[in-house]
């Protein structure tokens, strides 16, 4: 995971102030909550007919993913690290579908699948040590 990747791309996106004492992992979080939360911005824009506000929602979740796939360290972990690398990828990919279909059921797709990754993520944070 590189650290500064994950930071830029999160201020990239959201701006948010607390970053710059976030651990690592915190980044990680964040950025996935981020995604989430684009996504279900998107279907907002999608059900009041915003086609534009949609595009650029769907566009920033799509960034945010990118933001996480970049910052997996495949040189290191390639073989762990593969299958992620190829479902952020997948996810990308339908929620480029999603825009141009329009379609809110893909966007759930990838929201479901982006929340999987996240649970694990946080188990993880939960069983590290303080410090």
């Amino acid at each position: 995971m590189n650290p500064m990747l994950a930071l830029r791309q999160y201020q990239k996106v959201n701006g948010a102030a607390q970053t710059s004492e976030a651990s690592p992992h915190r980044l990680v979080q964040m950025l996935m909550q981020g995604g989430l939360d684009r996504l279900a911005q998107a279907k907002g824009a999608i059900a009041r007919n915003d086609i534009a506000q949609k595009g650029i929602l769907l566009g920033k979740a799509i960034d945010i993913i990118g933001g996480l796939r970049e910052g997996l360290d495949l040189e290191n972990h390639a073989e762990s690290l593969a299958e992620l690398d190829n479902l952020y990828t997948y996810m990308s990919r339908r929620l480029v579908e999603a825009n141009l279909k329009t379609d809110p059921a893909i966007i759930d797709e990838v929201a479901r699948l982006l929340i999987t990754v996240k649970e694990g993520w946080d188990a993880i944070a939960d069983q590290q040590p303080e410090g």
